[in-house]
């Protein structure tokens, strides 16, 4: 009877989500990329509006009296700029264990107030000296990351198990597009705040008045850019409380097929029949992370994604976080000493924004129009290829980009090695975690696989740095040793996106397929039925 009765179950089980598969498109899949999107929002204005002050920091807190304006020492700018992925590193692994313990639901909202609180903190960092303002600053970003690295999981692990199987790419790689708005928001608040504050004061360059070029109102202007940061999460942190558990979760893991389907009838308009008696747990211990059956299923494929993210993220976070640095190598920004203090925030602001302009944002909506037709490992193929070709075609000529006049080919080259980045694998990795691992899995492999990415970004961070600096001591910035130059480090890192290519082999389509063909839980199900005792 016992028998029976599992098989039942899963047949249950299997229908609620078969009509999750075949649901039409409609309003609340729109409300559920919204809601968490803005979490994407959040989190990349938060990780790269830090890209736009950095250099004013240097200039309020390390300036001395000399012929160069101020910069943040190695070990703190390597602070400021890498602690962020320190935190966001944790709060993957964390809270991504965390959602398949307890719900996506149950800890979906704590990732917004850490965010909120952070932003807010980050930008109220005071102190009496200023090791105290960056060591509170830098306190404040990593719990910032926390948060933001919570929310990676959750939000690629909920819009899976929401879509239709038909939708399901575009719908994921939506709620990461937003990450596009959030870069491109934090160049045009910068841009605003900065060009504010310059009409107000009119500070003169650094060579003409280097005491009137910083004035004391400019230390206002970093604080209200990381602050800002904390608007969209707020408005957001309502309706993502409202939302229901999901479907998969619910009748896959805490195993309650009644309450999948009546939550999903009441957003998704799918009438479902259930019955009435409680229905029985499945008696079979499900296979875990650090078993064999799982290192036989899915060991290539998890090695694979966090591959895959790893190299992705060593070349897309260092182009992104010291692309100001690059501009200033190929002449496209003035020296430092030509700028005053808030002029270079300005036009460090407008280079980013162009670049978001150009080839940010329209690559990750290329992405969600062509995921569903042409297939995640297409286009994580393409990606990887491209981003290999335009980074070499701006290293192996790169003196040749150094000339006056042609600054203009260097940027449209670097601007689409970010446009193949986002029509590529920078989607796709975020993708395809949410879709290949069994749903009592899920959020855990997408947070690990979104760990290892982060650990390339640190890498990114803290090692580009060093290795961009020029290969004369007499060239370096001020506290760096000389390193290999900005155009060996362009080599290697198409190096990196080369050996993506190879890696990408490792990762399986999931193109038109539902969440269960996948990953196998279907033949979990009818197994563990068979195998119950009468």
């Amino acid at each position: 009877m016992r028998v029976l009765d599992n098989q039942a179950m899963g047949r249950e089980s299997m229908r609620v989500l078969d009509a999750l598969d075949s649901a039409k498109t409609q309003l609340y899949h729109f409300k559920a990329i919204v809601i968490t999107g803005m979490g994407f929002f959040t989190d990349a204005y938060d990780l790269f509006c830090i890209t736009t002050v950095s250099k004013l920091l240097g200039r309020i807190y390390y300036t001395k009296n000399g012929e160069i304006p101020g910069s943040l020492p190695p070990n703190v700018a390597d602070a400021v700029n890498g602690v962020a992925f320190c935190g966001t590193f944790a709060g993957q692994i964390f809270f991504g264990w965390l959602g398949d313990k307890l719900g996506r639901k149950k800890v979906y909202g704590l990732t917004l107030i850490l965010m909120v609180v952070s932003s807010i903190g980050s930008g109220l960092s005071f102190g009496h000296t200023r090791n105290g303002i960056i060591t509170t600053l830098c306190f404040f970003r990593f719990w910032l990351g926390f948060g933001i690295g919570g929310d990676y999981p959750l939000s690629a692990t909920i819009m899976s198990e929401y879509a239709n199987k038909r939708t399901r790419g575009a719908f994921i790689a939506a709620v990461f597009a937003m990450q596009g708005f959030g870069i491109l928001a934090g160049g045009i608040v910068a841009l605003i705040v900065s060009s504010a504050f310059n009409n107000k004061y009119k500070p003169p360059p650094f060579d003409v008045d280097p005491v009137a070029s910083l004035p004391d109102q400019a230390d206002y202007i970093w604080r209200i850019v990381l602050m800002i940061g904390a608007i969209p999460a707020a408005l957001t942190f309502y309706w993502r409380m409202k939302m229901p558990e999901t479907a998969r979760f619910t009748a896959l893991v805490a195993k309650n097929e009644r309450q999948a389907a009546a939550d999903m009838s009441s957003v998704l308009q799918v009438e479902l029949e259930v019955e009435k008696e409680k229905v029985d747990k499945i008696t079979k211990k499900p296979y875990g992370l650090f078993s064999k059956e799982f290192a036989r299923r899915h060991g290539l494929h998890l090695v694979g994604t966090a591959t895959c993210w790893f190299l992705l993220d060593i070349a897309y976070y260092s182009q992104n976080l010291f692309q100001k640095d690059i501009f200033t190598a190929v002449g496209w920004l003035p020296s430092p000493p030509k700028m005053g203090a808030i002029e270079e925030v300005y036009k460090i602001a407008k280079a980013q924004t162009l670049i978001a302009l150009c080839g940010l944002v329209p690559g990750y909506w290329f992405t969600v129009a062509f995921i569903d037709r042409w297939g995640r490992f297409v286009i994580q193929l393409m990606g990887f290829f491209f981003m290999s070709v335009f980074m070499f075609a701006l290293a192996i000529p790169y003196d040749h980009w150094k000339l006056k006049g042609n600054h203009i080919g260097f940027i449209l080259l670097y601007a689409l090695t970010f446009f193949f980045a986002n029509f590529g694998p920078n989607s796709t990795t975020f993708i395809v975690p949410a879709e290949i691992f069994p749903a009592r899995l899920r959020a855990t492999c997408h947070g690990i696989s979104a760990a290892s990415g982060k650990a390339g970004a640190i890498v990114g961070a803290f090692g580009f740095l060093y290795a961009a600096q020029n290969t004369n001591p007499h060239l370096t910035d001020a506290g760096y040793a000389p390193g290999i130059g900005v155009k060996n480090t362009l080599i290697v890192l198409g190096g990196i996106n080369t050996l993506g290519v190879f890696f990408t082999l490792l990762v399986p389509e999931s193109k038109g397929k539902s969440l269960e063909e996948l990953t196998g839980e279907n033949e979990e199900e009818e197994e563990t039925g068979e195998a119950s005792p009468a």
